[in-house]
């Protein structure tokens, strides 16, 4: 992470406010297990937790991918974020002033930059609510909405709003409205809220539209999805990618249902905007929506943290069914479990729940089938069961198992296949089928820094990582005697300049590490579970006493192997002046 531009007054007092159990807890569904947090890791594939934050220290750290930092580095890395911003998103939640002035001139631009498009967005959001509540075309939209069976709580509750009717208001309304607030022609236009005319003007980029503010998991809008009143077309439009949109990543009504789904296990995952707004208006709120695009691996990752399963409702016509299937890898290499539920024909989430109730869409997603079987069923009827159709099916499913990465959960599909098709498992691992995980490096294979040294070594950087004040009085004991040709020396002397500092806690040694497999080192000791807090002082006095004894007697026994070297010499050069004091200095060392 590189160094703070507002000062280490203003990062450490954000850091002390922060509680990265509550930050983290925002995003990932985290368990106690006694002094630490745990939950699957945000950051790769995996179905059993091996993420783990540690409220003592205030840091995160996987031990399946390795992944770990402060507070700061978590947002940085969830939400694609440079350290000034993220550094403001955690002032202004834990209610620290931030003072911009401290910034250099490109990291102020760069962090204006995404926060001058938020400014925009916000502005147009509501604008647009402010149209939809109190224009003419705004009378237009809500008989639409009311049409559609959404109620008031809703559009309040998803800020839904619209863009008016170029022919009552003029093509450039919206802008030139922003614009008067302050909002910059620029931001207007990398936001895709504005667009160049063909004579050189500015005209609104949506109009004629309900408008659906796309919320972040930050909280803030970052784009819109519109979709148009009357005839036109496209029908549905949402706001083109910019530096806080991607449309791969985002989720309409993530942000708005993480909670409902934290606490159900599960998603929905529906294709239309429409489909999440009835659903929810029915009781059914732990849906989410692509944005304009097939459903992606980003999209089901971003999932994983709140949700153990997740089912597809989408309709039963050829368009649904190719959705399904193009996505069934994503599910295999993310690890999730997911299910589907078709719409009986004819029918969309909206119309469904419309005609049946909230009670038969529930009904859809308990009886939902598991992907495999889904699958599976979907080639047989497409091939059929013939020698050429199971050749057929063998080939198709082979690809899908190269995608999952659990080999466990590959040798089950191939299992549950193979029997289905009456063939042999062996007709789908007769290619070797690699994880698609990252490949195993040759420093991770080969141990280095502090993970390199021997295990005595090893006990003694552990204890300085957890009590680094302790530096002092193992250096008197012979610290530096025994190991005087060890690498653990460096470290020793990274600890003695961090207790020599204002602050000397663990974290602060953490701090100071540079190399990265001595950090992963660092934080995969302070991660440990640790004595309860009561224990953890007699523990540690115990455990330093222990190991002033070991350096006592051992640097007594390299003293003496020393000065018995220099006897040796001594007596072979025949100089008995010396060889009298050296017997004596052993003398005295054996009285010791």
């Amino acid at each position: 992470m590189s160094e703070s531009p507002f000062g280490d007054q203003i990062k450490n007092s954000v850091k002390e406010a922060a509680d990265i159990v509550e930050v983290v807890g925002e995003v990932v569904a985290l368990r106690r297990s006694a002094s630490r947090w745990v939950g699957l890791c945000p950051f790769h594939s995996e179905k059993t937790p091996s993420f783990s934050v540690n409220p003592q220290g205030q840091f995160f750290h996987c031990f399946g991918c390795g992944e770990h930092g402060d507070v700061f580095s978590f947002v940085m890395k969830y939400h694609h974020m440079e350290f000034p911003e993220a550094l403001k998103v955690l002032a202004q939640k834990y209610g620290i002033p931030v003072p911009e002035r401290q910034l250099s001139a490109a990291q102020r631009k760069q962090l204006q930059k995404r926060e001058q498009l938020y400014e925009a967005n916000e502005a147009a959001a509501l604008l647009y609510q402010h149209c939809l509540q109190h224009s003419k075309f705004g009378a237009v939209a809500r008989s639409y909405l009311e049409q559609r069976g959404v109620p008031a709580k809703i559009i309040e509750h998803y800020r839904l709003g619209c863009a008016p009717d170029p022919d009552q208001v003029g093509w450039s309304y919206a802008t030139d409205q922003l614009r008067n607030q302050g909002i910059s022609q620029d931001s207007l236009s990398k936001a895709g809220l504005s667009a160049v005319s063909n004579r050189g003007g500015y005209y609104d980029r949506f109009r004629s539209r309900i408008m659906f503010p796309i919320i972040d998991m930050t909280g803030r809008v970052a784009a819109f999805g519109g979709r148009i009143l009357g005839d036109g077309a496209p029908k549905y439009m949402n706001s083109p990618e910019s530096p806080v949109f991607d449309k791969g990543r985002l989720l309409f009504g993530l942000h708005q249902h993480r909670e409902t789904i934290r606490r159900q296990r599960r998603a929905l995952i529906v294709e239309g905007n429409f489909d999440l707004l009835l659903l929810a208006a029915h009781g059914v709120d732990c849906a989410v929506a692509p944005l304009g695009t097939a459903l992606t691996r980003d999209h089901i990752r971003s999932l994983r943290p709140y949700s153990l399963e997740t089912i597809l409702l989408f309709d039963a016509d050829a368009a649904g069914l190719k959705a399904v299937m193009r996505c069934i890898p994503y599910f295999l290499a993310e690890q999730v479990e997911a299910r589907v539920a078709l719409l009986p024909a004819g029918h969309d989430p909206d119309s469904f729940i419309r005609a049946e109730g909230s009670a038969a869409v529930i009904d859809l997603m308990e009886n939902a089938r598991p992907l495999a079987e889904f699958a599976f069923d979907r080639l047989a009827d497409e091939h059929g069961l013939t020698l050429a159709g199971k050749n057929k099916i063998i080939a198709e499913l082979k690809q899908l198992l190269k995608e999952a990465t659990d080999a466990e959960q590959r040798g089950l599909m191939a299992s549950h296949f193979s029997a289905k098709l009456g063939v042999s498992p062996e007709y789908f691992i007769t290619e070797k089928v690699m994880a698609k995980r990252p490949a195993m490096s040759t420093a991770a294979a080969q141990p280095q820094g502090l993970a390199a040294l021997s295990r005595k070594e090893k006990q003694f950087v552990d204890f300085l990582i957890l009590h680094p004040h302790s530096i002092e009085e193992l250096e008197k004991a012979g610290l530096d005697v025994v190991f005087k040709d060890s690498a653990l020396l460096h470290f020793v002397q990274l600890v003695k300049d961090v207790a020599r500092g204002a602050s000397c806690r663990p974290e602060d040694v953490l701090e100071q590490v540079v190399e990265e497999h001595d950090r992963t080192y660092i934080v995969r000791v302070l991660t440990r579970i640790a004595p309860s807090e009561s224990e953890q002082p007699d523990h540690a006095r115990r455990e330093c006493e222990e190991l002033v004894q070991w350096l006592q007697k051992n640097a007594r026994k390299q003293t003496a192997a020393s000065l018995q070297e220099k006897i040796n010499q001594a007596e072979r050069l025949g100089d008995t002046h010396l060889l009298m004091e050296l017997l004596h200095q052993k003398q005295i060392l054996q009285q010791k």
